[in-house]
């Protein structure tokens, strides 16, 4: 067993404060990956805090049981699939592992961080590649913070909105998935309930508002939600899921002009936004996936998403509380 987790260089990654983006750790054919995880948490969980996503390449992880594995052996409480209130459809494999996303694959899933439409959020997320796709299907990474910073420095007045506002979310959910859609989980499925009168419950524990309408759908809008988050070390982040329903929560239901606002109720302007996504776009890391290899990314300090895919591809996913 190797006495400290070496990290190697690879092409393309991006330097933030002197730290490598992603980190990569490849296989060196001594360690498997799950002994790895046991035995560096502590060097994992630092280079993490520091750089935001870490690759682990050419470890030979095959299937969903082996990825579970992995990502037990890491030894941090599984934050479950099916008690989140995920927007996404997806399918659980194992009581960790569950697919990442099962729209089509033209469909662009947006950067955002995983769940920050609600008031329940994981702090890391693993992904898995079973299959890499025949073209496409790249996993866009971005880091919040130097995201937040370059916004600040083109429009101080708009991140102090965002500080002072923060943000709200609406959401159309529909009475069954619909996995056409991005956002397609079902009402019934995304707050564990059967009925209408169970929904309004749990919804007014979450201090959501809500409205049924036609075809047994149901409009929930979400408390005021941060839109800029301060990690432990200090630093300023742009958590959020802004971006990600701004440009892709279109489907026959939900209407991304009408998604988002400010938590006071008011209007984002569509140039702002257009803003923050450029500068998004232009920092950027897109992810190559292929097939074995394993991604840790923290769900604070980085936004993630996925690109359109040409063939079949399966990206797994587990959620760490």
């Amino acid at each position: 067993m190797n006495a400290s987790l070496h990290f190697s260089t690879g092409a393309h990654q991006q330097q933030w404060s002197g730290a490598a983006f992603p980190a990569i750790v490849m296989a060196d054919g001594s360690d498997a990956l799950a002994d790895i995880m046991a035995t560096h948490q502590t060097a994992i969980d630092a280079a993490l805090a520091e750089t935001g996503a870490i690759l682990f390449r050419g470890f030979g992880i095959s299937d969903a049981d082996d990825f579970d594995h992995v990502v037990t052996a890491y030894g941090a409480e599984n934050f479950p699939y099916a008690k989140s209130l995920s927007n996404a459809v997806r399918i659980n494999l194992t009581p960790r592992v569950f697919t990442a996303n099962e729209a089509p694959p033209e469909t662009s899933i947006y950067l955002h961080h995983e769940m920050a439409q609600t008031p329940i959020y994981p702090s890391r997320l693993f992904f898995f590649c079973e299959i890499a796709a025949d073209k496409g299907g790249a996993t866009p990474l971005c880091r919040s913070d130097m995201l937040l910073s370059k916004l600040d420095a083109k429009n101080p007045s708009l991140v102090k909105r965002f500080r002072e506002r923060g943000v709200r979310y609406t959401n159309i959910m529909p009475p069954e998935n619909d996995t056409g859609s991005g956002q397609g989980r079902s009402w019934r499925s995304t707050l564990g309930v059967d009925t209408h009168a169970e929904a309004e419950a749990r919804l007014a524990a979450l201090c959501y508002t809500g409205k049924w309408l036609g075809g047994d759908t149901l409009k929930a809008t979400t408390p005021v939600l941060d839109a800029v988050r301060i990690m432990p070390d200090g630093r300023h982040v742009f958590f959020n899921q802004l971006i990600a329903a701004f440009r892709g929560w279109a489907d026959s239901r939900n209407d991304p002009s009408k998604s988002i606002t400010y938590g006071d109720g008011s209007a984002i302007d569509p140039a702002d936004m257009a803003l923050a996504i450029n500068i998004a776009n232009d920092i950027s890391y897109d992810l190559n996936w292929q097939s074995g290899d394993v991604a840790l990314v923290d769900n604070f300090l980085v936004m993630h998403g996925r690109r359109p895919f040409q063939g079949k591809r399966r990206v797994l996913a587990s959620l760490i509380k």
